[in-house]
């Protein structure tokens, strides 16, 4: 089996559906594969949809949402590709886009993650596909938009990466988990992914780990795929935000507490905190227009 694709599904079943044709349309592959999809206790329909127009998908049932990282691993755990594909149900897959990340990676042995060119539904860059780690600097001068106001910064741009073109081969440290294909060696060597992550934060903390163990990561633009970002996600605002920033937290608490004094990881905390208020109070507003 060369490749594995991971599929996590919750009340999405438009989005999961054209996600799986995008798939299967494709009639002939160069390479052995299968899907595998993990339903987190949808209730619109999805699950009914799934066993009746894709009987080839593996389909694991939950009886609660899991979330993201337990969904996910649920699959990988019984996974057997080479090759391991997270793929979101509200994206849709473009040409040639797994093949040519297969062939990339076949030639790229020290590549131990891989992630595509992700283009929204009104055809600007998510520019979550390639990241740089949040550290606290890189942190402050993303909320400053410093990295907008110099976008040829290398210094300020250390998150957003705006300064590397969105159609050229780089390695980067973290791609989204929209569309994250990591190698199985790679997979042996950091294990599952995290499951206090919920849903979000999880593939940064992935990548991270990956990178720690040596391996390459890379921005692949010569694949890409279309992403209707929010599918599921759309439904429930007030966990979203709470989620968003718990995964700042847990990220930083992880990976950069213990290598920052107390001044800088206590104005990092407050900073996270602040943010989620502001973010609360802005959504209240909204809500009332």
């Amino acid at each position: 089996m060369i490749l594995s694709v991971v599929v996590i599904s919750y009340n999405t079943k438009e989005l999961t559906k054209q996600t799986l044709q995008s798939i299967f349309d494709k009639k002939i592959y160069n390479y052995t594969y299968e899907v595998i999809v993990v339903d987190n206790a949808s209730t619109d329909g999805s699950i009914e949809m799934l066993k009746k127009e894709f009987p080839q998908v593996k389909l694991i049932l939950s009886d609660k949402n899991l979330g993201f990282s337990k969904g996910n691993n649920l699959a990988i755990k019984q996974s057997q590709g080479q090759y391991i594909l997270l793929l979101n149900s509200d994206t849709v897959i473009i040409d040639d886009c797994l093949e040519k990340s297969i062939r990339y990676m076949e030639k790229h042995k020290s590549v131990g993650a891989l992630g595509c060119k992700v283009l929204l539904s009104n055809g600007e860059l998510d520019h979550a596909c390639k990241r740089g780690f949040p550290t606290p600097e890189a942190s402050l001068y993303y909320m400053l938009k410093m990295d907008k106001l110099f976008p040829e910064s290398t210094k300020f741009g250390q998150y957003t990466l705006n300064y590397l073109s969105q159609d050229e081969i780089n390695e980067v440290d973290s791609v989204t988990g929209a569309f994250m294909m990591v190698r199985r060696e790679a997979f042996d060597q950091v294990g599952l992914l995290d499951e206090d992550f919920f849903m979000y934060g999880e593939d940064i903390d992935w990548c991270y780990r990956i990178k720690t163990a040596g391996w390459k990561i890379i921005y692949f633009p010569e694949s890409k795929i279309i992403h209707y970002k929010g599918g599921s996600s759309k439904k429930k605002r007030w966990k979203v935000m709470y989620e968003f920033h718990r995964a700042m937290y847990l990220f930083y608490h992880k990976h950069y507490a213990k290598k920052y004094n107390f001044a800088i990881t206590l104005a990092v905390y407050l900073g996270i905190s602040i943010k989620l208020a502001l973010s609360l109070i802005i959504n209240v507003g909204r809500r009332r227009e």
